[in-house]
């Protein structure tokens, strides 16, 4: 079943929103910006990290500095995973947070 248009967007603003607060909450120095459904997360020593809508493909896709990955979201699960490694959404993001911005963050909820 595929999700409908209204509701892969209202799931990407969620995740969007969950991602900035958790960087809103943590000690990083990072400058977040939101705009036309990209949020785009800028950390101190000029890397960047991108989460981008694809709704024609109702994917999130990921941008980093160790490369680009798509997520699906899996209606079963609740979770946005990897379409090539089945890694959840908020495994990555711990992941090249820690790579990018020398801290572990926990976005458990994703």
């Amino acid at each position: 079943m595929s999700l409908s248009e209204a509701r892969y967007h209202d799931l990407v603003d969620g995740v969007q929103e969950a991602v900035e607060d958790v960087f809103d909450d943590s000690s990083l120095d990072v400058d977040l910006e939101n705009s036309g459904g990209v949020l785009t997360v800028r950390f101190d020593n000029g890397s960047q990290l991108i989460l981008s809508r694809q709704p024609a493909l109702r994917q999130l896709w990921v941008a980093a500095r160790s490369g680009g990955f798509h997520f699906d979201y899996d209606q079963n699960s609740q979770l946005w995973l990897c379409d090539a490694s089945g890694e959840r959404l908020g495994e990555l993001l711990m992941r090249v947070t820690q790579e990018q911005g020398g801290e572990a963050l926990e976005f458990d909820e994703l």
